[in-house]
């Protein structure tokens, strides 16, 4: 791909807009909201608000500013490359080798597994990545932490990812199948259930108790874990509260340097089909990011004391 100098004018710019107003109109979870940013974007056009935006970045960034003020969608954006986007396709061997080698080289976002103090289990880890390839790491870590008192999943730096890989990780915190979340897809209007998986290599660790950490920045996958956690009172949520995006995204190329990120299907608990659109997921204890980890440690502590003392009870 060559890097272009591209200098917008009038007739790219009304491509840009036709092409992300048909993709929202096509795609978008909310089909009210919907038109509501396709009206809002041509009326900032019409008014020739856009007119002497020349620059790529620029005017994606006003694009994607204009529909966030009617959706407040924080997955929704309008992105600009400076060179002529190709037409999406799969991946080729050679793509997906050096895909693979990017994502072993960040050990697919773990950043650390240990046992703490009083053998409380910590796995931090940056983004839910392509179970497929990745799930060897995931039993590696689970196994890691398999005899622990206690298990802490730091999700702070967590900006989400892959929907199988919450389930893959999720799955080995229950010891009978659980529904954890549907998926509804406005486009086809169809929901998906999601349940924790049958079959998984290594242990599971269901008798442990859970804390996951949350920080503003905690985002789309990663809130869905802390959100199935919470809701099946599998974990108890310790920080912030979390970002606030509860829709599955793809991408859709709408001119020569432009795609857009359309939010196409939402996230809803089985039992009261809500989810943590615009909301955030709420902690069960709210304390700085900076604190969680201390504070969940001495949770666990308490908890894995005052059971070891009722366990001198009964016997």
């Amino acid at each position: 791909m060559t890097i272009e100098n591209v200098t917008l004018d009038r007739a790219l710019r009304k491509r840009v807009i036709d092409g992300v107003a048909e993709n929202l109109t096509e795609s978008y979870i909310d089909a009210d909201s919907a038109k509501k940013m396709v009206d809002a974007m041509k009326m900032h056009a019409d008014k020739g608000e856009y007119d002497s935006i020349t620059d790529g970045d620029v005017f994606a960034a006003r694009l994607t500013k204009d529909l966030r003020e009617v959706s407040h969608d924080k997955h929704l954006g309008v992105s600009f490359s400076p060179f002529k986007v190709p037409p999406r396709k799969d991946p080729t061997p050679e793509e997906e080798a050096r895909f693979h080698q990017q994502m072993d080289r960040m050990n697919c976002m773990f950043r650390k597994v240990e046992i703490l103090p009083n053998n409380l289990g910590y796995i931090k880890f940056d983004g839910f990545m392509d179970a497929s390839y990745c799930g060897p790491t995931v039993v590696a870590a689970m196994a890691f932490v398999a005899h622990t008192d206690a298990l802490i999943f730091d999700l702070r730096e967590n900006g989400g990812g892959q929907p199988a890989m919450v389930t893959m990780i999720a799955s080995y915190l229950f010891d009978k199948p659980t529904h954890l979340i549907d998926i509804y897809n406005r486009k086809e209007d169809k929901t998906t259930q999601n349940w924790t998986l049958s079959y998984l290599p290594g242990q599971r660790l269901t008798k442990q108790p859970v804390y996951v950490l949350t920080a503003k920045r905690t985002f789309s996958g990663a809130e869905e874990f802390a959100f199935d956690l919470k809701n099946q009172k599998r974990a108890t949520i310790v920080g912030e509260t979390t970002g606030g995006g509860a829709h599955p995204v793809s991408g859709h190329t709408v001119a020569d340097y432009f795609s857009v990120a359309v939010p196409f299907a939402k996230s809803l608990d089985p039992a009261t089909k809500t989810n943590w659109e615009g909301t955030g997921v709420e902690p069960n204890v709210k304390v700085d990011a900076a604190n969680a980890l201390q504070t969940a440690e001495k949770l666990a502590l308490e908890k894995i004391r005052a059971e070891t003392k009722d366990e001198g009870k009964k016997n």
